[in-house]
């Protein structure tokens, strides 16, 4: 669990309604907290319909997002690869990659809202069928090849990428995994990272974990190639965290509703059945069935604990972002995660917490003793002042 990354997965999910030019602003801020704050990555959604996920665009929302951080990595969570043309695509990320220098990364899904791919004629098959035949186009431009291929949206004629990624050989891709196989399939046979979505929104995505790496490693095996590491497989889970279970409760009572209602009657996502019809269910759904944590850092401490040893380990947490709370509550959570989570899986074989812990109890271990030296180097520099004043 050493050096374990964290960040966020900013899809986002905000209240139908609200003026969408605040909520991307309260999300830029948000981005450039996280960079303050020593988060390692964000990744930022892709959704066009259904009213409350409103970035449409995640390679525009980046490029504003890069220039007000200085260390935090972006990358696109996801590219919905079936609807896009695979060359422009591929454009797309590699200008990224040089205008970030080096700080991107691409997620590959799909396309999560099936009201997205009906606008453009796609079922939720045509769209998992297309992920792996655009991914592949994409690859073999990255790689500086030159494709001709007809799919079933678009025809490429000697495409070619201008110029190649700022990355060499390129930059890290990931594939989403959520219900299906195909995503762990696509990072097995390409040797891509994953990214478990759905990792504990549902008792079958908690329990599928194991089972998503699984998938990895035989399709590795089956085209004969390493496995990818296992740095590179990323969790997705939701949390809220204030100083008292209490508070977290009372924090999540602002928005905690509309985030169910969402997922219960607005998206169609099958995979995420949430129970609950008010507050007090919501709250023990999440916390009852391993799904998330309202609580404390201790509590989210324990759910990370619990997520790498029910997957047998992983590179990176990344904090499903949300309106449970209000922004300042929001704001409050990312800091305490930041302040007393994250170093309890940090620093090597001896983490932060243990550190610093082990000075607090060094130096109260032989405080009597440091206190009657101190205490004697006062008295002494006081006699001499006192010899010097009486000309001695």
């Amino acid at each position: 669990m050493s050096n374990l990354r964290f960040g966020t997965f900013l899809a986002p999910i905000h209240s139908a309604g609200e003026h969408p030019t605040v909520a991307l602003q309260r999300d830029l801020e948000l981005v450039e907290r996280l960079d303050r704050l020593n988060y390692d990555e964000v990744w930022i959604g892709e959704h066009h319909s259904a009213g409350s996920e409103i970035i449409g665009h995640p390679e525009i929302f980046i490029a504003a997002a890069a220039e007000r951080t200085k260390r935090i990595r972006f990358g696109t969570g996801v590219t919905s690869v079936p609807y896009h043309n695979p060359l422009w695509s591929a454009e797309r990320m590699v200008l990224l990659d040089h205008l970030t220098r080096g700080r991107i990364m691409m997620g590959a899904g799909p396309g999560s809202l099936p009201t997205d791919g009906a606008m453009l004629g796609l079922t939720p098959t045509d769209t998992r069928e297309l992920l792996g035949v655009n991914l592949d186009i994409i690859v073999r431009l990255l790689a500086g090849e030159t494709v001709t291929e007809k799919t079933l949206t678009h025809n490429l004629v000697d495409a070619r990428l201008h110029y190649l990624p700022f990355t060499q050989p390129c930059f890290p891709i990931s594939v989403a995994a959520v219900a299906s196989p195909s995503g762990p399939r696509l990072a097995g046979r390409y040797g891509f990272g994953l990214m478990s979505i759905g990792a504990t929104l549902t008792t079958d995505g908690f329990d599928a974990l194991a089972f998503h790496w699984d998938v990895v490693e035989e399709r590795a095996a089956h085209y004969g190639r390493p496995a990818p590491s296992r740095d590179e497989w990323r969790l997705v889970g939701a949390m809220h965290i204030a100083e008292t279970r209490e508070q977290a409760i009372r924090d999540v009572e602002y928005g905690i509703v509309e985030w169910f209602r969402y997922f219960q009657k607005v998206a169609a996502f099958p995979q995420f059945q949430l129970d609950g019809s008010d507050v007090e269910e919501m709250v023990a759904f999440i916390n009852n069935g391993g799904f998330g944590v309202i609580g404390t850092p201790d509590d989210a401490a324990a759910q990370v604990e619990r997520l790498v040893k029910q997957s047998g380990g992983f590179g990176a947490f990344l904090l499903q972002a949300h309106d449970w709370a209000n922004p300042a509550a929001t704001v409050r959570s990312y800091e305490l995660l930041a302040q007393q989570v994250f170093p309890r899986f940090q620093g090597g074989a001896t983490s932060f917490t243990d550190r610093s812990l082990e000075a607090k109890q060094r130096a109260t271990d032989t405080r009597d003793e440091h206190f009657t030296t101190h205490a004697a180097g006062i008295a002494h520099m006081t006699e001499k002042y006192a010899n010097e004043v009486r000309g001695g």
